[in-house]
């Protein structure tokens, strides 16, 4: 069964943030919440955790998969990004937007759409999140967590621990997390194109 951490959403506790960053490190696949719901993740180069994640997802190598980084300057380290795209990122971030953008050599070529060469980037605007980022002192690599046959993804820790706790390393619980996926916008092809509608407003991409 997972290891249940519970964090503070709003001043999370240094001493739980800097567990969870070490278990991560150690390979550990995690729930923990977001700005919009509950995602999966931990570190971006660990191929057993791409499929792990798969597995759970229900979803094939086409999926793409999120960057979560701290800052705008760090997406700029994994991702290409023009000068109209840096605006519309500034415009919007943080926030509860993943940009569908095309990944630089940083990158293992792995978690790339394998056609595309593309990845989601976000930068997350919870606290516990950030800290965790902080901590670790890296990005971190994510889907959201919706599980197959559901509409909509989970937003709590008691609910992802019944359904799926045998299958995770950590749960990291800082009560319930808005529900509701990201909007994710594909920055990649020139004209923003929208991919799908969430939490983050359309107006600052001309798209309502």
């Amino acid at each position: 069964m997972a290891e249940i951490l519970p964090i503070h959403p709003e001043n999370p506790q240094l001493r739980l943030v800097k567990q969870a960053a070490e278990m991560i490190r150690d390979g550990a696949l995690a729930a923990f919440p977001t700005d919009s719901a509950y995602a999966l993740g931990g570190q971006v180069g660990n191929p057993a955790l791409l499929d792990r994640i798969r597995h759970l997802r229900g979803v094939d190598d086409r999926h793409h998969f999120t960057l979560m980084c701290r800052d705008l300057s760090e997406i700029a380290t994994y991702a290409k990004v023009d000068n109209a795209q840096y605006r519309l990122l500034k415009a919007t971030t943080p926030g509860s937007y993943t940009f569908i953008l095309e990944g630089t050599k940083e990158l293992p070529r792995r978690v790339l759409h394998p056609k595309r060469k593309t990845i989601g980037l976000r930068v997350p605007d919870h606290p516990l999140v950030l800290a965790l980022l902080a901590e670790l002192d890296q990005p971190l690599l994510s889907s959201t967590l919706i599980l197959p046959g559901d509409d909509e993804p989970l937003c709590d820790a008691d609910t992802i621990n019944s359904r799926i706790g045998g299958l995770l390393d950590l749960i990291i619980d800082c009560g319930p997390c808005g529900a509701g996926a990201t909007t994710m916008i594909n920055l990649a092809g020139g004209a923003p194109e929208l991919i799908r509608a969430g939490k983050g407003p359309l107006g600052p991409f001309g798209l309502e």
